[in-house]
């Protein structure tokens, strides 16, 4: 398998600076700022010299990549990236991080190794432990980082520091890949074949008792058990001699151990078929610049101090990404329309184009912003486009104007002349001036019919025209008295006439303008009722894992005899089922707010839009006349 894909080989992401704290490297930020799509987040975490990077060079489906140390050194520092496009999910980046080994003495800094692992943990969507030989209680006290998940990470921004928030976890955490390597023993329990899932699932087994020695003993384990909905082993024999292990990068797969392979295989599959893209908060999906903006977020927490919120994430996350959302989706638009427009052109041809660009442009601001419940961004966003769109139209309107004026002048130039000269000014001058008008203005109209300003220049021009006609008509001595007012009403009608035609044109340019209107708040409504489905959704089906997972863990504490916790656990049950109804029923008012929302926004940013255009093009042919 080879993925292929947007980088040749890793990148650091995370590493420390020179004053010794975490910082987001540039390089790696500018790679997830370019990854538009949703991204499936695999973390691998374990202790040095174990292995990790080499599992990730295999998801990545290259043989090397990630750095593979052959001696006691660590040889990842800080978190590298690895960004490739998914081998299963179309659409999706499959992001790998491979994180500095932990518990290497020679850092000297326990904390360190704290807020990698915290980081893997925040910023993955599938977390993989590695470690040697077995899971036995070495292996769970080596991994009591995640024993110290609630001290330095808070779900809530609100309530106590000391309430326990771990119920919340599992909603928010990554499933849970334990990668047991070199292991020898044969996968049994009491004479019976087991499978790697229930040799996890047995290590985790609680011990009854109330001393601190067997509350050590369960802490891991109960952490594991409450924060991890989804919980999956893989057992990996030794993939080849001492000797060969030191080139592990060099070696062919033909010289690895069969067993070894056929389990790395499997253990990719598993990956690329069950990690989920990555979410936050409210069950969101979030690309790679998202990714991105969140690592800053968490990281910048770390340095100040603070324990890294779940919750101030998701707000300050939203605030970044909607900002660049609304700009992104407005640059979008306008290249669209800017490549594609070509002015002038007939508004109904220009309003198709516009509809076209607009809902490309929503499309990719709902797929990058996040968390915008009261459509504070899309209301920008839909005023910032009605006014681009309003300033094209009057665009539109001005090159037709200036190309029917230009038009209308050298079609007319011959009457003109003629008036100059005094060549009307004579017995049976005004039909002869009337038949040059009528017959100059069926060729205008010939080489202006598709312009939308054809008749309101017409009319303009036979209103200024109107008092040399009554002049050459009453200079025409060849017409009796009744002839002559006879003439003097048809051509105010005929200029009443050519003014009611300019007035239908501009009417047709105000139903269109009503019909984008139209289309430009259905297209709003549409993006935005289909995200909130798919989000709710994601809601629904998140709610009903973590459910899943703690009716499990309820059954299997009441078999281990563990009344008193399986009690505390129903009662997450209870409240779980009970956030899950109040979401259902506040679903159908949840979208109407929307609606009524989005409809507000569309009074407040559009009723201008008639009247400025229409009374565009008699503005300029004021100054024109």
């Amino acid at each position: 398998m080879a993925c292929g894909g947007y980088m040749s080989a890793p990148v650091c992401l995370i590493e420390n600076d020179e004053n010794g704290k975490l910082c987001v490297r540039k390089q790696a930020k500018d790679v997830l700022d370019g990854i538009k799509e949703p991204v499936v987040v695999v973390s691998v975490v374990g202790l040095y010299r174990t292995g990790k990077s080499y599992l990730m060079n295999r998801l990545a489906g290259q043989q090397s990549g990630f750095a593979l140390g052959s001696t006691i050194e660590s040889k990842t520092k800080g978190i590298w990236m690895w960004c490739v496009p998914h081998p299963n999910k179309k659409g999706h980046t499959l992001v790998l991080l491979d994180t500095e080994g932990l518990g290497d003495v020679d850092k000297g800094d326990e904390k360190h190794d704290t807020w990698i692992f915290c980081l893997a943990v925040l910023l993955s969507s599938t977390l993989v432990y590695n470690s040697l030989g077995v899971i036995d209680n070495m292996a769970l006290e080596k991994l009591h980082y995640v024993t110290e998940l609630t001290e330095n990470i808070r779900v809530k921004a609100e309530g106590n520091r000391d309430e326990d928030q771990s119920a919340d976890f599992m909603h928010i955490f990554p499933s849970f890949v334990w990668a047991v390597r070199d292991f020898t023993l044969e996968l049994k329990k009491d004479d019976k074949l087991i499978t790697s899932d229930e040799y996890l699932e047995s290590a985790l087994k609680l011990k009854s008792g109330n001393s601190a020695q067997i509350e050590r003993y369960n802490l891991p384990r109960r952490c594991l058990r409450h924060f991890f909905a989804v919980r999956k082993c893989f057992v990996f024999p030794r993939p080849a001699s001492t000797k060969d292990m030191r080139k592990m990068e060099e070696l062919k797969e033909e010289e690895l151990e069969s067993e070894f392979l056929e389990q790395a295989k499997t253990f990719c599959r598993y990956i690329y078929d069950n990690a989920e893209p990555k979410v936050v908060s409210g069950g969101r999906t979030i690309t790679g610049a998202a990714l991105g903006n969140l690592a800053e977020v968490y990281v910048e927490a770390i340095r100040s101090g603070k324990v890294p919120c779940l919750e101030n994430a998701v707000v300050s996350l939203a605030k970044i990404q909607n900002v660049r959302a609304v700009e992104q989706a407005l640059e979008s638009y306008m290249t669209d329309m800017l490549c594609t427009a070509q002015l002038p052109m007939d508004p109904a041809d220009l309003a198709n184009i516009h509809t076209v660009a607009e809902k490309k442009a929503i499309e990719g601001f709902i797929t990058m912003s996040f968390n915008d419940n009261d459509q504070i961004y899309q209301k920008e966003l839909m005023g910032k486009i009605h006014n681009e769109y309003q300033d094209l139209c009057q665009q539109n309107h001005e090159a037709s104007l200036m190309q029917c004026e230009a038009v209308r002048l050298e079609v007319f130039d011959k009457l003109e002349k003629g008036i100059s000269d005094g060549l009307y000014l004579k017995p049976g001058g005004y039909r002869q001036y009337r038949d040059m008008l009528a017959q100059l203005a069926e060729e205008y109209r010939a080489e202006t019919r598709s312009q939308i300003m054809c008749e309101e220049v017409l009319s303009t021009y036979f209103k200024a025209k109107e008092e040399v006609g009554n002049m050459i008509l009453q200079t025409d001595q060849s017409l009796c008295a009744a002839e002559q007012e006879k003439e003097v009403q048809r051509l105010k009608n005929e200029i009443l006439e050519q003014r009611q035609r300019g007035l239908e044109e501009q009417n047709r340019l105000q139903e269109q303008a009503f019909r984008d209107m139209q289309r430009t708040h259905d297209e709003h409504v549409n993006q935005i009722v289909r995200q909130m489905e798919r989000e709710q959704e994601r809601i629904r089906k998140d709610n009903e894992r973590v459910l899943e997972a703690k009716l499990r863990e309820k059954e299997t504490l009441l078999q281990q005899g563990f009344q008193k916790e399986a009690a505390r656990m129903q009662s997450e049950i209870d409240s779980l089922k009970t956030d899950m109804n109040k979401q259902e029923e506040s679903q159908p008012s949840t979208i109407s707010q929307v609606l009524d929302g989005i409809g507000t926004a569309a009074t407040w940013v559009l009723p201008g839009f008639i009247p400025k255009v229409a009374g565009f093009g008699l503005s300029m042919l004021s100054k024109l006349f």
